[in-house]
């Protein structure tokens, strides 16, 4: 039986209507309570085929904010590319609001020219309430300054630079272990000697040329140059050094090691893979006398590494890099490190602070610093058991830090940088010697900085 349709009176039918358009407009202004406070966070980092620890720290981070923060999705976008491609493709994200990262990894050298190009958000307001901020080495947090005194990047870890030889390889050659060169000769003379014994070994390699990009600054370069009586930068005078003997001296350097093949072909130097021969093949196969790299150096080796290596702590040694006649302080280190920081762009600073400290926290800092071999910069993880355990040669790398140098952090240090390995690349493949190289530097650094930012020594 079908049910009378009752008509409403015509006055009560169109209050309805009134009543059902401001209830549709309402609801069409307004978002639902779960649209209101669903949020995504952007996170840019860099990861590679043997560089996978800060991605496993980020998802383990994702887990951790998305399940106490409802309604946040955090998107990480890690980008597959060395050192070099990375800060390119970052550069281009950060150009539109659309693709700029909420947190990103961001290398200490370019922190400042990065601020100065306005990607980075200042941090100081939220660092106060940071109750773990003071757990951070005070040394370190000095990664993240600009020029203005404020904070705008928090450490991840830090690193120092050392020789690494194959033990086996030396002996071989008659060198005793464990091996301390103490002048630049000395590491000649045994490099010499390894060469003698086996032909077929590399001695001693050191990078060179824009391949290698950072790497053949602060793993090469720079450990000699520092261990003249030469700098890069005046910080006192807040100028570039030009016309120094240290410089010419260091590119001659380079220029016997590869004059008398005793590091790495030019054409290997030059390819930006090279780096992968000397962890994956040539040290654990017995083919390389001694490379200078970072402190992190055996998280390639370590079980789950990107090149595992069975016994490698016994098979290899680590030596402080000398300076060039034996002078004080004895040796040279260099040290980076990378940071994380908050983009100027980001449409929800707080909660992008909030995800830093979360990836930054004691838990995931103890998993990075132990993944990938870094020098721990909160105290708190520092002495913990776990870490000094997880690297045999923690106390060797950590010592370097009394000998270390860091790059100059200025706006104007990625295009210097880009110089130097531009000299060392003339100099390893016969297109210029060493003083010819070095005075197209010293003209290079004239027209980069301009004549009032150089200092002639």
């Amino acid at each position: 039986m079908r049910r009378p349709v009752i008509k409403a009176p015509v006055k009560f039918a169109a209050a309805l209507v009134s009543v059902a358009a401001v209830l549709a407009a309402a609801t069409s202004c307004s978002p639902t309570p779960e649209a209101a406070v669903s949020k995504t966070l952007k996170i840019v980092y860099q990861k590679t085929d043997s560089f996978t620890a800060l991605d496993a720290v980020m998802q383990d981070a994702k887990k951790e904010f998305e399940a106490s923060n409802t309604g946040v999705t955090v998107d990480l976008q890690p980008i597959q590319a060395n050192d070099d491609d990375y800060g390119t493709k970052l550069a281009l994200a950060q150009r539109s609001s659309d693709t700029a990262p909420d947190v990103f990894y961001e290398d200490t050298f370019k922190v400042r020219s990065d601020v100065d190009a306005g990607y980075l958000l200042k941090l100081d307001g939220y660092l106060e309430k940071w109750d773990e901020w003071s757990a951070f080495n005070e040394a370190a947090k000095e990664a993240g300054r600009a020029d203005d005194g404020g904070i705008y990047a928090v450490p991840l870890g830090t690193d120092t630079r050392a020789i690494w030889y194959n033990k086996t390889v030396l002996q071989k050659a008659g060198i005793p272990v464990p091996w301390q060169p103490k002048t630049w000769d000395e590491i000649l003379t045994a490099a010499r000697a390894m060469k003698a014994a086996d032909p077929n070994v590399i001695p001693f390699n050191m990078y060179a040329g824009k391949g290698t990009g950072e790497g053949t600054v602060m793993q090469s370069f720079y450990e000699l140059l520092y261990g003249t009586d030469s700098s890069l930068y005046d910080a006192d005078e807040k100028k570039w050094v030009v016309g120094s003997q240290g410089f010419t001296d260091s590119l001659a350097f380079l220029k016997t090691l590869y004059d008398e093949k005793l590091a790495v072909s030019p054409a290997e130097a030059l390819d930006a893979n090279v780096w992968k021969k000397v962890f994956g093949e040539w040290f654990p196969q017995g083919k390389l006398g001694a490379t200078v790299e970072g402190s992190y150096t055996p998280s390639f080796w370590q079980k789950g590494g990107a090149y595992e290596w069975a016994g490698y702590e016994q098979d290899m040694g680590v030596a402080m890099f000398p300076t060039q006649k034996g002078q004080d302080p004895g040796g040279v280190s260099m040290s980076g490190g990378w940071t994380l920081a908050v983009g100027a762009k980001s449409k929800n600073p707080e909660l992008a602070f909030s995800f830093l400290t979360t990836a930054l926290n004691k838990k995931n800092a103890l998993a990075y610093d132990i993944n990938n071999s870094q020098i721990a910069v909160r105290t708190d993880v520092a002495s913990e058991p776990e870490y000094l355990a997880a690297n045999p040669f923690v106390k060797d790398v950590s010592d370097l830090v009394k000998v270390t140098h860091y790059r100059p952090a200025t706006a104007d240090y990625p295009r210097i940088s880009t110089a130097v390995q531009v000299a060392t690349e003339s100099v390893i493949t016969g297109k210029q010697g060493p003083e010819e190289a070095a005075a197209e530097y010293d003209a290079t650094v004239r027209k980069l900085v301009g004549e009032d930012k150089v200092l002639e020594k």
